[in-house]
This record gives C-alpha cells, sequence and structure tokens, in this order.
C-alpha cells in the first residue's frame, strides 16, 4: 500500500510540475532546447576530455538541428535526470532510459531511439544465465532498469547497486561481486576496450526499448522530436550515426 500510495504521490507531483513545462512553441521562440544526460555512459553519453559526445548525443544534435533551434547539454547523476525533468529544470532527458510502465506514470516517453537490453557479464564465463545469478551477488547501476530486473529474479544473494554503471562494472573487476548487468553495447565496448579485465558476456537478461523523455504530458515537445526523429531515420543519418559507434544498425524494428 504505502508503494503505491508513493508512487500516486509522486505521479500527482509530476503532473502539477509538467504544467510549467516549456512547450515546443516556446522552445522554437527561445531559439534554445535544453536537454540533460549523464555523461558517463559510454558509448551512449561520455566525455572525450572537456568534450561531450556519444551515439545518443549525435542523435540528439542531428534531432534538435532538424527541429531548427540550438541545443545546451546539461550533465548531471542518472538518478536525478527524471527528477529534473520533473521540476521543469530541462526540456528533455536523453540517457538510456529504457520505457517502463513506472517511469511512464511519470514522464512522457518519445519514440525509442535504440533498443537493447540487460546482458549478464561475468569473470568466471560460468555465470551466464539467470539461473547461474542464484547464489551470486550482482552489482547493477542505482535507478536503472537493470537494478529493477535483477532485483526481480530469485534465489540471488546480494544485489549491489552503485551511483555510477562504470562503479558496478569495477566492482566486478576486483571480483567484489560475481556477476555486472548492464546495457549489452556498453559491455561489449568495455570488454573490447579493457581486454585485461576478462569480461564474459553472457545471456541477455531482459530486452527493452530506450527512448528519450519529456515532462508528462508535454505531447506537443514529443510530437516534435519524433517527427524530427524521423527525418534523421529517413535520411540516413541515423544510420551512419548507429554504424559509427556499433557497426550495425540499433534501430527498434516495429
Amino acid at each position: 500500500m504505502k508503494m503505491f500510495k508513493t508512487i500516486a504521490t509522486a505521479v500527482a507531483l509530476c503532473a502539477a510540475f509538467s504544467v510549467q513545462a516549456r512547450t515546443v512553441d516556446a522552445i522554437k521562440k527561445d531559439g534554445k532546447i535544453v536537454i540533460a544526460t549523464e555523461g558517463q555512459f559510454a558509448p551512449f553519453n561520455f566525455f572525450q576530455g572537456n568534450k561531450l559526445t556519444g551515439f545518443e548525443v549525435e542523435v540528439a544534435e542531428a534531432v534538435v538541428k532538424k527541429m531548427g533551434v540550438k541545443l545546451e547539454w546539461k550533465t548531471l547523476g542518472f538518478d536525478a535526470l527524471l527528477t529534473g525533468l520533473a521540476q521543469d529544470r530541462w526540456d528533455a532527458v536523453i540517457a538510456s532510459h529504457g520505457i517502463t510502465e513506472e517511469r511512464a506514470k511519470a514522464v512522457t516517453f518519445a519514440e525509442p531511439h535504440y533498443c537493447s537490453g540487460g546482458i549478464i557479464v561475468s569473470i568466471d564465463g560460468k555465470t551466464r544465465t539467470a539461473d547461474d545469478l542464484k547464489g551470486k551477488t550482482v552489482a547493477v547501476q542505482t535507478g536503472t532498469s537493470y537494478l529493477t530486473q535483477v532485483q526481480k529474479l530469485t534465489g540471488v544473494k546480494e544485489v549491489k547497486n552503485f551511483p555510477q554503471d562504470t562503479d558496478a562494472q569495477r566492482a566486478l573487476i576486483s571480483k567484489r561481486v560475481d556477476a555486472w548487468v548492464s546495457d549489452k553495447f556498453v559491455a561489449k565496448e568495455a570488454a573490447a576496450k579493457n581486454a585485461k579485465a576478462g569480461f564474459k558476456l553472457g545471456d541477455m537478461l531482459f530486452i527493452e526499448r530506450i527512448a528519450p523523455a519529456v515532462a508528462k504530458g508535454n505531447t506537443g515537445l514529443a510530437d516534435a522530436w519524433n517527427k524530427a526523429f524521423e527525418e534523421i531515420l529517413a535520411d540516413g543519418s541515423y544510420a551512419a550515426i548507429s554504424k559509427k559507434y556499433f557497426n550495425e544498425d540499433v534501430r527498434c524494428t516495429k
């Protein structure tokens, strides 16, 4: 009961905040959209020196260019991104948020910009399946769907959550945990760039659709984003960005 009450309260607060959210017309009049991301989730959003880059960053920049406005980035901890969106601190968030029923109660999602899911990563190579996680300690990032999905499993000894996904990754490297669950593309890049760590990729724990979010009820902005996103799908911009980071097209198939 307490959980449902908390969710209801959060939804009510988000609804109240979303009244203040800037409309697409207000954004166009200002000439600038403010988008938040984490900046700690390579290859999707990360810093190269002082430059924010990554697949999601380039997709957002291409979309915003089609919308005809300038883009201002904000970067902060993953767990605070949707909270700040509800408080009208920025207009949109693009930070590998999987679409879930609970999140959809608090925000309005645009169309998914890629499909992926959570993959099990170990060093021993024997921890590959959901069954293998029984009796094991698993590392995940706070506030993610990876945390939620691992918590649903029966028999897991302990779920350790960390502020950043890189912290969860390091916990596996130092053998403080038996497995790490993260996005499959993040895990693939980590395995390729850090061969000495000895990461072994196991099974997909779940599949999900990943989408940008705007304030709850701000459908005008979501529609404008979707229109511009369709344009970068059609003109090949999306495919080029996807190939650059993954050597494949990661768009969701209908």
